[in-house]
């Protein structure tokens, strides 16, 4: 049975809502990132077998087989193949199961994992439809004595009351996440990862993209400065007496990545060094009012 192994790993810097990202179709973005495993690795993307790319919502700019676009836009030769999976928040963490377990059954040799979303442009619940009803009939009538199948935001406030989680420990684990991420930034804990794309900025008036020379070498999420104290003035974002606010959340985020997958005696037939090799890896699903929960049963899975 063949080793897995991650060779290199590349994204974009992460980008604001409406920031310097927000103007990039997110099939070129993610070729940017293609573009640059190949580049730094000095490899010729005719090796690649597969490319497996995860995204949330493939509706619009990432619709029918974003991966595949990427493929194409980052001038890979056509033989190259894609594909497009979605595992919701767990997309891309996805793609990297895939290709590594295509690797260890022996199915590839050379496989790239990747993401791509451009929140900005191609917005959560993108991909409801007027008149569709994704979860169906059924499910909402499984979870209807309980209030029925509710948004992350509320599911995060019913996890917080559930663990005795007070909006101060939410606001000094934030601050404290803000100002460690300054330090990695500074201490130039991500230069490696992160490669240069332009600026290209959505306007919302006008609905055009403003393009310019400016590289975004750096996370726009990061917010030096940010304390605990300065957390607690924001307001509740989905309960009007709740904990979760628009500081203690996730940020709404444009960007890209990929790892590149080798067995590990492909890896050292090219002369690339493994910076990783696969171990384990699980998955499993969890009660969706609680669906924030899920890495616990899988953390503890993959461990035992």
């Amino acid at each position: 049975m063949a080793t897995a192994v991650i060779v290199d790993a590349v994204r974009t810097a992460g980008g604001k809502r409406y920031g310097k990202l927000s103007g990039w179709h997110s099939a070129d973005l993610a070729a940017e990132v293609l573009s640059a495993l190949v580049q730094r690795n000095d490899l010729d993307p005719a090796l690649v077998e597969d490319v497996i790319m995860g995204c949330v919502m493939q509706v619009g700019n990432q619709a029918v087989n974003v991966g595949r676009s990427a493929v194409l836009g980052a001038g890979w030769p056509e033989s190259v193949p894609a594909t497009t999976i979605d595992r919701q928040c767990g997309s891309s963490q996805q793609s990297a199961h895939f290709a590594a377990q295509g690797v260890i059954a022996g199915a590839y040799d050379v496989v790239v994992a990747a993401g791509v979303e451009v929140m900005s442009t191609t917005p959560m619940g993108a991909s409801v439809t007027p008149g569709s009803f994704p979860m169906g009939p059924k499910v909402m009538e499984r979870y209807a004595p309980r209030g029925g199948v509710v948004m992350q935001g509320t599911s995060a406030e019913i996890i917080a009351d559930k663990w005795g989680l007070s909006r101060e420990e939410l606001d000094a684990f934030s601050a404290q996440s803000q100002q460690r991420a300054a330090v990695a930034r500074d201490e130039g804990r991500f230069d490696n990862e992160i490669i240069a794309v332009k600026s290209k900025v959505y306007d919302r008036e006008s609905g055009n993209v403003i393009e310019s020379d400016e590289l975004v070498t750096a996370d726009e999420g990061i917010r030096e400065g940010t304390t605990a104290e300065s957390l607690a003035k924001l307001k509740p974002a989905f309960k009007e007496d709740g904990k979760v606010t628009a500081g203690n959340s996730s940020q709404i985020t444009d960007g890209a990545s990929a790892v590149l997958i080798m067995s590990e005696e492909r890896a050292n037939q090219l002369g690339l060094k493994p910076r990783a090799r696969f171990h384990s890896f699980a998955v499993t699903g969890v009660d969706p009012i609680e669906m924030l929960t899920g890495p616990i049963p899988a953390t503890s899975h993959v461990l035992k």
